[in-house]
């Protein structure tokens, strides 16, 4: 079993906004990104890469993983099959959380699979917190700090968050890790 819980991320970027109070254009300004791109995703002409939509989020400001959080209310579930988490990026880099959920926690664990050649975006990644992971398929470079390192299978990585950071699948076949992140940051 392994359906998706498509989550229609235009209706719930203008809904939290709409919340919050903003135009498209104030959004716009406060995240450093085009009217036009808002406007666009609200729409669902474009489907925004992750660091994108992190980006137009801390306008508001609101995590991913409470963006992509499920409605208040909802009985707290210990288990997750693989069919149900939380898609939180499709395409080549695949993320998916376990749990939909993340208020008040402060753990967020994720299943990560790279496509041949495909990277965390263009720009090194840096947040609070501190993050570890295990590679369980292909090959992985990983950055820190400036430094990289090659990981294959059964390898795994833990470091302070702010340190400046990427991943890159380095193989020729898929590329899956599974990480995990203290307070939630996606």
């Amino acid at each position: 079993m392994n359906e998706k819980h498509d989550i229609d991320v235009g209706a719930r970027l203008r809904d939290l906004r709409i919340r919050h109070g903003l135009s498209q254009r104030e959004l716009a300004r406060r995240a450093g990104v085009s009217n036009a791109t808002v406007s666009m995703i609200e729409a669902n002409r474009v489907s925004p890469s992750v660091s994108a939509l992190k980006q137009i989020l801390s306008g508001i400001p609101v995590g991913i993983a409470d963006f992509f959080a499920a409605e208040e209310g909802e009985p707290e579930k210990v288990v997750f099959r693989a069919g149900e988490l939380t898609e939180i990026a499709g395409g080549a880099v695949s993320y998916r959380q376990v749990g939909s959920n993340l208020r008040g926690r402060a753990l967020q664990v994720m299943h990560e699979r790279y496509q041949p050649g495909a990277d965390s975006g263009k720009h090194l990644i840096s947040h609070q917190g501190e993050e570890a992971g295990i590679v369980i398929k292909g090959r992985m470079a990983l950055e820190v700090d400036g430094r990289r390192y090659e990981l294959g299978p059964g390898d795994a990585y833990a470091f302070e968050s702010r340190r400046p950071h990427s991943f890159r699948n380095i193989g020729e076949t898929e590329l899956i890790l599974v990480s995990a992140c203290t307070p939630p940051t996606f």
